[in-house]
């Protein structure tokens, strides 16, 4: 499980002649195991904050721990091998290959990690048939649901057991009754011991979280929780 620790990190973009404070002295803690919705306008840092945990961007300035490693200090092949093995990623547009059938989009993270073909086939077959998409193994995006893509997106983004899953606006291109399946998808892993961190602009998704962090020009505004979050009764 993974436990996180940032301290006076920044983030600055240049855009042309401007510089653009992405995020500004953000310090913050997640426990192993927390459900936090990370939450703001377009534009406060929400998802530049999202790559920095996910080791796609680094920070100007500051120092991000993860697990009780200082991975602001790695190098950008040792950053990925912490990517492969212990972060996963779920994104609004799901992301997977056009050409690969399901069962291969959710096996390239085992290709790519060197894990046996024998050992795939086993670790794929069990994950599809957990995400219900067993009769959808050999099916391409293109043949599939937006509900069904975006649970072999997660399907790939797990299939590494990793320690932290980071969702970026997992629902929103999916219709509500669709959103509600993928958010209590979502909620099972984090349950099960994953930590699980969402970008979200919707309210109610964002409710469901025992912990809201609300962003606002490159700041954490506030931090807010709730021991006991409603998980059965709202909605995504």
């Amino acid at each position: 499980m993974a436990q996180i620790e940032l301290e006076g990190i920044n983030r600055v973009f240049l855009l042309g002649d401007s510089e653009v404070h992405a995020l500004c002295e953000v310090t913050v803690g997640i426990e192993a195991g927390e459900y936090v919705a990370v939450m703001g306008p377009s534009g406060s840092g929400k998802s530049t904050l999202l790559n920095l945990l996910g080791l796609l961007d680094r920070p100007n300035s500051g120092h991000y721990r993860l697990e009780g490693r200082d991975v602001t200090t790695l190098s950008v092949d040792e950053q990925a091998a912490v990517r492969s093995a212990r972060i996963g990623f779920v994104f609004q547009s799901f992301h997977l290959v056009p050409r690969l059938t399901a069962a291969e989009n959710v096996a390239l993270p085992l290709m790519l990690a060197g894990v046996p073909a024998s050992e795939r086939v086993r670790r794929v077959t069990e994950a599809l048939k957990d995400f219900g998409l067993a009769s959808r193994a050999h099916h391409r995006p293109e043949e599939l649901s937006g509900g069904q893509r975006q649970r072999v997106a997660i399907a790939r983004a797990t299939i590494m057991r990793p320690a932290l899953l980071l969702a970026d606006e997992p629902t929103g291109n999916l219709d509500r009754a669709t959103g509600q399946e993928v958010t209590a998808l979502l909620e099972d892993l984090n349950a099960a011991g994953m930590t699980l961190i969402v970008v979200t602009h919707d309210p109610t998704m964002g409710g469901r979280a025992r912990r809201r962090l609300l962003m606002e020009d490159g700041f954490i505004r506030q931090d807010l929780r709730s021991p006991q979050a409603d998980k059965s009764g709202g909605t995504p």
